[in-house]
């Protein structure tokens, strides 16, 4: 088992984010679950790595050839996957894993979380997508979701799916207790 975690390759201003990611990467290695990231060392990116390999857990990292020396690429990871773009990359990080998790980050993080809860939707895949709501960094985000359900672009039975907790035990749990279930639209 392998989850996939989404973050920034910035550290964010709050010492909680960073707190958030490297307990992330701490409990997954516990579990005995693999980590697939982006492959950086910098930012959130690097903490949750960081924790899991000092934990002794499998982190295998997926770059595009264009950022390997842009983002500074880590060179302790168990594996780091080049890839020719990033389109390349999201495909291969959802192969490689059986779940999502956004810790905070910024537009990157954010578009390939909604990517892959969008796949999730189309029936590409029935694996659990989460939100580590760290420091409440997801709490604007949430409530635009929510004006999303009420304005009718978004069944209210969809917007369940997307998982949000505010620690890592929580999020880990509900990723677990996922029960897969058949695309809601066709």
């Amino acid at each position: 088992m392998r989850y996939c975690v989404f973050s920034g390759s910035y550290p964010g201003v709050r010492a909680g984010y960073r707190k958030s990611a490297r307990e992330l990467g701490e409990l997954i290695a516990a579990e005995g679950i693999g980590l697939v990231y982006g492959g950086a060392s910098v930012g959130l990116m690097a903490a949750v790595a960081d924790a899991a390999l000092e934990a002794g857990g499998e982190v295998i990292g997926v770059m595009p050839r264009s950022l390997v020396e842009r983002e500074i690429s880590h060179k302790g990871l168990t594996d780091l996957r080049i890839t020719a773009s990033m389109h390349e990359r999201k495909a291969l990080m959802s192969d490689l894993s059986d779940g999502f998790i956004a810790l905070p980050g910024g537009i990157g993080t954010l578009e390939e979380t909604f990517e892959m809860w969008t796949w999730a939707k189309l029936g590409h895949h029935c694996k659990p997508c989460a939100l580590l709501n760290s420091e409440g960094f997801y709490d604007g985000l949430n409530a635009f979701l929510n004006t999303v359900v009420a304005e009718g672009f978004l069944r209210a039975e969809y917007r369940k799916t997307l998982i949000c907790e505010s620690d890592a035990k929580s999020v880990l749990r509900a990723m677990k207790n996922h029960a897969p279930s058949a695309p809601i639209e066709k």
